[in-house]
């Protein structure tokens, strides 16, 4: 193209240009104002008069790093020792150390201030607790409750004090959290940089320690957390492991097993899921019920199947202690900011749910609470309960959102599954998340045993369990299980062989001694003694190994006598 005509080109180039501008000024002055894109969703408007600026003491590790990076533990102290010197609404304690010796923060958010367990009952409110970090590599958590604690502090969400009082642990698993590595979360694809590993500094999952309480960070939250505080609700912040459903993130409530169904009930058909329709209405994000696929084989995928029932995770002891429990766990393949973003949207919900039905929360528990005992005034020596569970389906089937699949035929002549980007619907998935009962046993008035179990009686008082000893010698009526059998595992499970018993209970009189211990089964942790001590529970001290030394090979009778009158 010659010089000339290159200049012809332009010039038209330019007048096209010049055309078309005052044609979109024509536009804008006849009144459309502005380009009509695509409608938004629900996400909200942006508006200047909102826009709020933080000292840099305010912003967390992952907002000063670009998403970078997360937040250690001395990141963690600094945040909450700025926040509790600057704030006349928090107490900040520690509620024990870790297995290195490292102080556990919980902070106490209040209006006005608490700083014990007595001030706060003084004031009428109930206290909910909100813990993060369990699992020191999943760390979105951690972050999004810092945030939303300035945003309570220093911002515009202080009417989320009104009617509580909120409990945070923003790093629960403080040798796990500082423990990074690069390859320590494959799933989260390098977002962030490094993260912490699962276990505490002594190698255990804390998440499977509700029930034995080896770990010392579990001995502090029971004594000086859900003794002490008395929360009505725990929140246990979580990041998947990498199935790859179409959720932001997921949830599960306080699963029943031998609890009463007032607290699963209020959450599974109340609390959630007007949560998860706020949070879609809000941010526009998309949250689901927990659950994996479990080794993909086939697609599309016919089942969806939640955690496990047994109240050694936290969450779900919370039920056998008539409390509600949520669990929360953040996708791990989004990018980390997003993991935070919804982990932060869905704890202000929750908190907003909470102090909208704080009284009505607590009223149910302590209704829960008191079905307990009247169940073991009414129904001891008649009436059963479910020791060991098994998963099924429930009900109704479940619309799952999930990321789509698709199949190839590789070079041996196979078919595989491959994931594409598609996001899709599945209907009628069956949804495994309901526990029915395999094996049942009597409900007793309570247990009696030998003061030689010393060990079993400081385990169940650090559950918080009333424990007393006779003054003299005395005849309990009930029955005791004669043992047949004792399986042992052959793998060790968090460094235990656990057991199942086999065998039959035989009714019976049997005379105790002065100084034995009673377990009056009549207090309000009567579903949790009962899950504890009966020799087939499926989670308790015998699957624990605490009574190895007294039952042997089996062909013996288990040493905790159950009576009914």
């Amino acid at each position: 193209m010659n010089f000339q005509l290159s200049n012809i080109y332009l010039m038209k180039s330019l007048f096209k240009s010049f055309v078309l501008g005052i044609i979109c000024l024509g536009i804008s002055l006849t009144g459309l104002g502005q380009i009509a894109l695509p409608n938004a969703g629900n996400i909200p408007t942006y508006n200047p008069a909102d826009k709020k600026v933080w000292p840099g003491e305010l912003l967390t590790t992952p907002e000063k790093t670009a998403y970078l990076n997360t937040s250690t533990y001395n990141d963690v102290r600094e945040f909450l020792e700025y926040v509790n010197a600057n704030s006349p609404l928090t107490h900040l304690e520690y509620i024990g150390k870790s297995e290195s010796g490292r102080e556990i923060p919980l902070i106490i958010l209040s209006d006005p201030k608490v700083s014990t367990p007595e001030e706060a009952q003084a004031t009428g409110k109930s206290t909910f607790y909100i813990q993060a970090n369990i699992h020191g590599g999943e760390v979105e958590g951690k972050e999004a409750v810092m945030i939303l604690m300035r945003e309570i502090l220093f911002g515009d969400k202080k009417h989320l004090l009104d009617n509580q009082i909120i409990l945070i642990a923003p790093v629960y698993n403080i040798d796990g959290n500082d423990n990074m590595g690069d390859n320590t979360r494959p799933s989260q694809e390098g977002s962030p940089m490094t993260a912490g590993t699962r276990a505490n500094g002594a190698g255990l999952d804390l998440n499977r320690d509700g029930m034995k309480l080896e770990g010392s960070e579990t001995k502090a939250l029971l004594e000086n957390v859900i003794l002490k505080w008395d929360p009505q609700l725990l929140v246990d912040l979580h990041t998947t492991n990498g199935t790859w459903h179409g959720y932001s993130l997921t949830w599960a409530p306080s699963y029943h097993s031998a609890g009463q169904y007032e607290p699963y009930d209020y959450t599974w058909n109340n609390m959630l899921p007007e949560i998860t329709q706020t949070v879609y209405e809000k941010y526009d994000l998309h949250f689901g019920p927990f659950g994996d696929y479990y080794g993909l084989r086939r697609w599309p995928v016919n089942r969806f199947s939640t955690y496990n029932h047994h109240p050694r995770y936290l969450v779900n002891q919370m039920g056998l202690r008539n409390k509600l429990g949520i669990l929360s766990e953040n996708f791990a393949h989004e990018r980390f900011y997003q993991r935070i973003y919804a982990a932060h949207a869905f704890v202000n919900e929750i908190l907003e749910f909470t102090n909208r039905n704080a009284a009505e929360i607590t009223q149910l528990n302590k209704k829960a609470e008191q079905d307990a005992i009247n169940a073991v005034i009414e129904g001891a020596g008649v009436a059963k309960k479910g020791v060991r569970y098994q998963m099924v389906a429930m009900d109704e089937l479940l619309n799952l959102r999930t990321y789509n699949y698709g199949t190839y035929i590789n070079q041996k002549g196979d078919s595989v599954i491959y994931r594409t980007g598609e996001i899709v619907n599945l209907e009628g998935v069956e949804y495994y998340a309901k526990f029915d009962p395999t094996v049942e046993a009597t409900i007793p008035r309570g247990y009696v045993f030998s003061q030689e179990l010393s060990h079993i009686a400081d385990m169940l008082k650090s559950h918080g369990v009333k424990v007393t000893q006779l003054e003299k010698n005395q005849n309990y009526t009930g029955e005791e299980f004669h043992i047949s059998k004792v399986n042992k595992a052959n793998r060790p499970f968090e460094g235990h062989n656990m057991v199942t018993l086999e065998g039959e209970f035989k009714a019976g009189n049997k005379r105790f001694s002065k100084g034995d211990y009673v377990v009056d089964a009549a207090q309000p942790l009567a579903n949790l003694i009962f899950y504890l001590l009966e020799p087939q529970s499926d989670d308790g001290l015998t699957t624990w190994n605490f009574f190895d030394d007294q039952i042997g090979e089996g062909n013996t009778v288990y040493p905790i006598f159950k009576y009914f009158k």
